[in-house]
């Protein structure tokens, strides 16, 4: 196996928080990921019984949430520590985040179910990436987006405030403020006008948590 480090002292857990190549093999790396493991189940089990008691659980698993927020478990991360929820965003359930680097999500956001958003990515050439070689670009999520249910974000994008990411959308690359992107890859298809930023548009009869317009209010 190829000493890829050569001349670099740093551990593997330095090189994936300054956002380089290393590999996943780091005794930190594993803590954090079983602290994550520990406290995404401990969630789980306190919603179950009551969401509002449960919130200081969700606090300590990630890196910040802010007044108002509210994450439907299951929560799916690799650290939490380096996931933000911005104030008033409602994350519906089964949110897979793998915040290898920095995940930053907005205020009054609508994630819908099952979204995905995957900050690791791998050499592309066999060599490396069969010797385990990873890294991971950040992910930022501007205020007011809706990302539909199964949507998925990758490395790297930034997608601006207000826009609509389209249900099973996977998104490669940063989408602007204020449009509409919809498919695979996720293409902008429109603009959204002044009007529609107080009003946000939505398919007839669904709800941005991908319900029908006649479920239940959410709680936040």
């Amino acid at each position: 196996m190829t000493d890829h480090f050569a001349g670099d002292s740093r551990t593997n857990h330095e090189r994936m928080l300054a956002g380089d190549l290393y590999i996943s093999d780091d005794p930190d790396i594993a803590k954090a990921q079983q602290r994550a493991v520990r406290l995404a189940a401990r969630y789980l089990a306190a919603y179950a019984e009551d969401a509002d008691t449960a919130r200081p659980v969700v606090a300590e698993l990630l890196g910040g949430v802010g007044a108002g927020a509210h994450i439907r478990p299951p929560l799916y991360v690799d650290y939490g520590t380096y996931i933000t929820v911005g104030e008033d965003t409602f994350i519906n359930y089964n949110l897979t985040a793998l915040d290898v680097a920095p995940i930053t999500i907005g205020r009054d956001c609508q994630i819908g179910p099952n979204v995905q958003l995957l900050t690791p990515t791998h050499p592309v050439e066999p060599e490396p990436r069969r010797d385990k070689l990873e890294a991971a670009k950040p992910i930022t999520i501007g205020d007011n987006v809706w990302l539909g249910g199964g949507a998925t974000v990758l490395a790297g994008v930034t997608i601006g405030e207000n826009s609509v990411i389209g249900a099973g959308a996977v998104v490669t690359k940063d989408v602007p403020a204020n449009v509409v992107a919809v498919g695979n890859p996720a293409r902008v298809i429109r603009s959204i006008q002044a009007s529609e930023k107080e009003a946000p548009w939505r398919p007839e009869g669904t709800t941005p948590s991908g319900g029908s317009a006649s479920s239940p209010p959410r709680s936040t």
